[in-house]
């Protein structure tokens, strides 16, 4: 079978000006989170007489809140109307919400930056059904595989790219101005990049909206769970997110209290998780040939499995040594132990690359195209609910006693059984292909 050159659809209009307003849309996201964040622990939250920890905490619900509730009337726009208009709407939207920003950050007003944070969530939530179900409208079948892995590079890329520079940024001298100016900036950018998007049919024009959320809600999740692959594959993505989620968020705290290490450490892993993930989706194209197939997933919820063990296992060290200063990157990669940690969170990375891509795949190639939106929709309340599991999850874990490492081996283990259910779904998704 030939293989498509995933590399070729970004010289493609059909797939480039999509490419490029998820991308800017997503490292506005993350450079506004971490801008925020960074601003609140190191300024804010003192001088309100806040815990800076608990702020940061509320910020992450904050965030996940909007895809709880607007999901199921994103999915039903998405469907009943041109995808591409909504888009630009969608963009227009987050340039005004970043004036809101900006002005947040002048008054280091922290509830304003909080209600601007809800409306970054808001505008996420009505962007993702739209930006998976508009692949199958431009894209052949065969080209599926390469335009999931190069959205999925570009997320983790920006994720990445955003979150650093955000903390950098507003922490500088003039810091709070640059901030401003590059959140608009980048948002008028995205908006530009989205008027470029070619135009589609709507796939439901006689859909009927409904104005009640958990109405809506129930009746997309109630609507997916009769097909039986679609379901277990959106499970098997959620699963992915409740892992990445579960290892972005104790990299700090990691990297200070088991290895000793300081915060450019926990910046290398956040790059060594997201450039593995981005490697490990490209890959997905040249192993599956451009193929939609789901025989690699379980192979690679395994090999997450197998790299969580080793890395729980050199993670095993002595106590450090009370107020011993923390080391920065240079002594950390001189040791072969911790790069055998780098090397352990690049394979997790990976292959989670392998795993996610063809799930996305199979859920476009399988729906039918008048539901699309509001499955993607679906996948997203149920994306949100594994990450707050996640949180409430390592929370109960550590408060219990369990170290970090331990944390590590647990997901190991519960991989294994995600592995086995997915393996349901590919043997479902193969049966109903031979058939």
């Amino acid at each position: 079978m030939h293989t498509p050159n995933q590399f070729s659809l970004l010289r493609s209009r059909r797939f480039l000006p999509l490419f490029l307003t998820q991308f800017l849309g997503a490292f506005n996201d993350n450079f506004f989170k971490s801008a925020m964040v960074m601003l609140i622990t190191y300024r804010l939250a003192e001088r309100a007489g806040y815990d800076a920890r608990i702020l940061v905490n509320v910020a992450g619900g904050v965030f996940i809140l909007p895809f709880f509730l607007f999901s199921a009337p994103a999915g039903q726009l998405a469907d009943k109307y041109e995808r591409s208009i909504l888009v630009q709407f969608i963009k227009i939207a987050e340039i005004v919400v970043m004036a809101g920003a900006a002005l947040g950050f002048y008054l280091e007003n922290i509830p304003l930056l909080m209600i601007v944070l809800f409306m970054m969530g808001a505008q996420s939530t009505f962007f993702g059904p739209i930006k998976y179900s508009i692949l199958p409208q431009h894209l052949n079948k065969d080209e599926l595989i390469a335009g999931n892995g190069l959205i999925q590079t570009g997320t983790f890329l920006s994720i990445l790219t955003g979150t650093i520079f955000g903390g950098l940024t507003i922490l500088a001298k003039g810091g709070i101005h640059l901030a401003s100016f590059l959140v608009i900036g980048i948002a008028a950018a995205g908006w530009w990049a989205s008027r470029y998007i070619p135009k589609t049919k709507p796939v439901a024009p006689h859909l009927k909206l409904s104005a009640n959320i958990v109405r809506g809600t129930v009746k997309i999740v109630s609507g997916v769970v009769p097909y039986r692959d679609i379901l277990l594959s959106i499970i098997g993505i959620s699963w992915f997110w409740l892992i990445g989620t579960t290892f972005l968020s104790q990299f700090p705290t990691y990297a200070k209290l088991i290895l000793g290490a300081n915060e450019q450490v926990a910046t290398l892993f956040l790059a060594a998780f997201s450039v593995g993930i981005g490697l490990g989706s490209m890959a997905c194209n040249s192993f599956l040939k451009g193929e939609v197939s789901g025989r690699y997933v379980p192979w690679a919820a395994v090999a997450m499995s197998v790299a969580s063990v080793l890395l729980y296992l050199v993670s095993r060290r002595p106590a450090l040594v009370p107020g011993a200063p923390d080391i920065g990157i240079i002594a950390f990669l001189c040791s072969w132990e911790n790069l055998a940690v780098v090397a352990c969170l690049m394979a997790i990375s990976f292959a989670g690359g392998l795993y996610i891509v063809p799930l996305y795949a199979i859920i476009q190639s399988r729906t039918e195209e008048s539901r699309m939106a509001e499955v993607i929709a679906c996948t997203n309340i149920s994306d949100s609910l594994f990450m707050v599991i996640s949180a409430v999850g390592t929370s109960i874990l550590l408060y219990i006693g369990f170290s970090i490492p331990d944390i590590f081996w647990i997901m190991a283990i519960l991989t294994v059984v995600a592995a086995f259910v997915i393996r349901k779904a590919v043997h479902g998704q193969m049966k109903q292909k031979g058939a």
